[in-house]
């Protein structure tokens, strides 16, 4: 495949009125996702965007409506509103592209463009590099006549939608009454409709994180920062807490106590109850190579399988299609559950716990270990070019470390996405030899 220029692992991202997150950036990718969408046949075609709630979110949206306007798309307008539901509504409308504006985790002076096919499904990479063929043309390739120009309304019920969408993924016969929830929306996209279905469904809400004022987005909030939820849930004396991403497709949970329940401990509480009750597909879950080892331990112990991908929402996302799973995930709170949704959705995800709470009887303390995790040591290590990992003495480290851990552990030494950085991360039943095993990768790695 060749190398692209624009589009990264998830979709296109960087710092907000520099390249590649620049208006004129987003004229293109308006004006060539148009193109290739529309080149179909003769049909009105449609777009539906939504944003999180960045203050570059005024200025990427109205170049992304232009580029597809001129190419003669119709455009709908969500406003804030979450990735997934973005997703689902790309779908539900019948619309021919979806376009979430977005940079999920990362703070406010950052910005992204996620596309959707009309299945809701992240574009594929084949679709990604005409696109970018398509951006480097002129800018005045392919444009509508002036009575083929697409027409853009704004969708004020989207919010509404999208909350009764995600109350049905909740068992019908259950009610939140009783329960405190914290819920910390990051002052991101899922600020109003998060509390709302949490409210609907009977919970009392207690909220943190629904102020965004355009630069306080994930700022000691939300699911990078989860201490804000856990104070709360111990003032509150709250049940639960849930904290959400900048663009709600990912979380992590706190118990009645404040200790934070990471997304491999949520894949473990809610794939053993859709196993229970007959409901999980494909015998186990799809996670990263980056979950931990006691989790594929416990599937084992269960009679389920636990598959690894590479890292990434959309690597987990096409090994379930595959394997046809219907759960997946990373550590880091992405969980995917593809019963309900084409994406992660913390919101989603959420209420698959809250249900497993409810019909368990149990506080969420019970419930968020359900197993120990193993040590596990991460460490980056710069280097200014080559391929360090196709050296010889760098691939001995390896083996000599896999040697020594002899099966009670794993290793994983891959280059970052995003940086130029090797990660080493190394986990075991005993620490001590884990600290020792990834002290002599990092070296080899440094040395050459």
């Amino acid at each position: 495949m060749s190398k692209r220029a624009y589009f990264g692992t998830d979709g296109i991202r960087g710092q907000a009125n520099k390249h590649p997150m620049t208006a004129e950036v987003a004229l293109r990718v308006g004006l060539a996702a148009g193109k290739l969408f529309r080149s179909q046949d003769d049909r009105r075609h449609l777009v539906v965007i939504g944003k999180d709630t960045r203050l570059s979110g005024y200025m990427i949206e109205p170049a992304l409506v232009a580029g597809f306007a001129s190419v003669g798309m119709d455009v709908r307008l969500f406003g804030p509103l979450p990735t997934p539901a973005v997703a689902m509504m790309t779908r539900s409308m019948r619309a021919d592209l979806g376009v979430m504006i977005s940079a999920s985790h990362n703070d406010f002076a950052d910005n992204g463009i996620k596309l959707f096919g009309p299945d809701g499904y992240k574009l594929s990479d084949e679709q990604e590099l005409k696109i970018e063929a398509l951006m480097d043309e002129g800018l005045q390739e392919g444009l509508a006549p002036p009575e083929g120009l697409g027409r853009v309304t704004r969708i004020d019920d989207a919010q509404a939608r999208y909350v009764e969408i995600a109350k049905a993924t909740f068992p019908r016969h259950l009610s939140l009454s009783g329960l405190r929830i914290v819920i910390d929306c990051a002052h991101g996209a899922a600020y109003k409709v998060a509390p709302t279905a949490l409210y609907e469904l009977g919970a009392e809400v207690i909220t943190v994180g629904v102020a965004p004022n355009g630069t306080n987005i994930n700022a000691e909030c939300g699911s990078t920062h989860p201490e804000a939820m856990a104070k709360l849930v111990r003032d509150y004396r709250a049940d639960i807490g849930i904290a959400l991403d900048g663009d709600a497709d990912r979380l992590v949970i706190c118990d009645e106590k404040g200790v934070v329940v990471d997304g491999d401990q949520i894949m473990a509480i809610i794939a053993l109850a859709f196993a229970k009750a007959g409901r999980l597909n494909a015998g186990g879950l799809v996670a990263t190579v980056m979950s931990n080892l006691g989790l594929e331990r416990l599937m084992t112990d269960n009679g389920l399988k636990l598959e690894r991908t590479s890292v990434g929402d959309r690597y987990v996302m096409a090994r379930m299609r595959e394997g046809g799973f219907n759960i997946g995930g990373e550590q880091s709170g992405h969980v995917i559950l593809s019963d309900f949704s084409t994406t992660g959705d913390g919101l989603i995800a959420a209420l698959q716990v809250l249900a497993v709470m409810i019909q368990s009887g149990k506080p969420m303390s019970a419930l968020g270990r359900q197993f120990e995790p193993l040590p596990q040591l991460l460490e980056n290590v710069r280097f200014a070019g080559g391929k360090p990992l196709e050296h010889k003495t760098v691939k001995e480290a390896i083996a000599d470390g896999e040697a020594q851990l002899n099966g009670t552990g794993r290793i994983v030494v891959r280059p970052s996405g995003t940086e130029p950085l090797i990660r080493i991360m190394a986990e075991g039943d005993d620490l001590a030899l884990v600290k020792k095993v990834v002290k002599s990768i990092v070296s080899a790695v440094k040395a050459v």
